[in-house]
């Protein structure tokens, strides 16, 4: 209904993987003026999801605060640490890491995960629910290869 909604209303599809690459658009061009890339796909700018992205990260903040269940957590979950053992840094490491495959991966395929499934979906783009299916296949085997010590 969201999306729906902002579509509707905003003409503009919920999404925030491009707000990342907006924001660090102008390291890459300093990086290389030249890059084809930062200088017309994905220029610095502030865009629409550069806005959702604050929007949603204020919103997430201020719900939490709200509601009395905001607090910070550096150390990782319990399965986490079955498998991986107690140290913060690994965590971190994985998660920065991984965060940069993953924008990576979403600026090569022209968007991330729920822009594809979610919003394709609600256009009824046929590729959304090939997609959506592959999605939860691929992240069950891989949850299932990473904790593999734990099944």
């Amino acid at each position: 209904v969201t999306v729906a909604l902002s579509l509707l209303v905003a003409g503009q599809l919920p999404g925030s993987s491009g707000a990342f690459q907006n924001l660090t658009a102008g390291i890459g061009q300093q990086l290389d003026a030249d890059n084809v890339f930062f200088r017309f796909v994905m220029p610095p700018s502030i865009t629409w999801q550069v806005w959702l992205l604050v929007g949603v990260l204020l919103g997430a903040f201020a719900s939490a605060w709200l509601s009395h269940d905001f607090k910070w957590r550096t150390v990782p979950e319990k399965q986490w640490v079955s498998v991986f053992g107690p140290e913060r840094w690994k965590r971190w490491a994985v998660a920065f890491f991984g965060g940069i495959v993953l924008e990576v991966g979403a600026g090569l395929a022209g968007g991330c995960t729920s822009g594809l499934a979610i919003s394709g979906g609600v256009q009824l783009a046929p590729a959304a629910f090939l997609f959506i299916p592959g999605m939860f296949i691929s992240g069950i085997a891989t949850a299932a290869i990473i904790y593999r010590r734990n099944y």
